[in-house]
């Protein structure tokens, strides 16, 4: 579903009054009249979709995400994927004050790269690589991976955010990362790595441990490009879901 096949963003519009309009068989921004709600409510989408198409013809993904309810943001990701950065981070522990970031891989487009604690994890390489991110794609990064780098770092990452794991939980999916990978047939070629396995490997890496680190840093990118594939899966399933055609 793209941006422009949502009414969920106008103020008294809900699933039903949007899911009316649709079997009504406008489906599209562009086949919407007023009368086809009526009175105030009919007025309230036109001006919605009359303001929301130069935010839609710039790449405005902030504008969109106020207007559409949290819940909704998965309809983000089909307009604007390609303005998307899917990232994930490994540490040392959970605790944001104590612990380090050892590495951090972003998936953008069709590159993935991979920054590294004591060699290019910089702030300002984290700054230059979100730079053109207008959309965050993680899983559990509201909680866990956005507060860790805003910790230990000088970066704002106070952008729209698709949080994968909330978008899961709307089609059933619990668990970690790995366990709905499962459960949607997203296979791994390092199926027996686990986020434990990745604080010891770093402890392995300090001690100078030959490997340790490519495996890592392997295992982080795989989270991190898995990620795409997550998502193009479960907003798909909620768009057959959801969307009426």
């Amino acid at each position: 579903m793209r941006v422009e096949n949502s009414f969920i963003g106008v103020d008294g519009v809900g699933e039903k009054t949007e899911r009316s309009i649709w079997e009504q068989g406008i489906t599209h921004w562009d086949e919407f009249e007023p009368s086809v709600v009526g009175g105030k409510r009919g007025d309230r989408i036109a001006a919605f979709i009359e303001e929301g198409r130069p935010y839609l013809d710039e790449g405005d993904v902030a504008y969109f995400d106020r207007r559409f309810p949290n819940s909704e943001q998965w309809r983000l990701y089909e307009t604007f994927r390609d303005r998307a950065c899917f990232f994930d981070i490994e540490t040392t522990g959970l605790d944001e004050r104590r612990n380090q970031v050892t590495t951090v891989s972003l998936h953008q487009g069709d590159e993935t790269e991979t920054l590294v604690a004591g060699d290019d994890l910089t702030t300002g390489n984290l700054r230059a690589a979100f730079g053109d991110a207008d959309l965050l794609v993680t899983f559990n990064g509201k909680r866990f991976d956005v507060p860790f780098l805003e910790a230990n770092f000088d970066v704002n990452l106070d952008r729209p955010h698709l949080d994968l794991m909330y978008t899961c939980k709307k089609l059933g999916l619990s668990g970690g990362l790995k366990q709905i990978e499962q459960d949607v047939g997203i296979e791994r070629d390092r199926p027996d790595i686990s986020g434990r396995d990745a604080v010891r490997l770093w402890r392995e890496h300090e001690s100078g441990r030959d490997g340790a680190l490519e495996t890592l840093v392997s295992y982080n990118r795989e989270d991190t490009v898995n990620l795409r594939t997550l998502a193009d899966e479960v907003t798909g399933s909620l768009d057959e879901q959801v969307f009426v055609r």
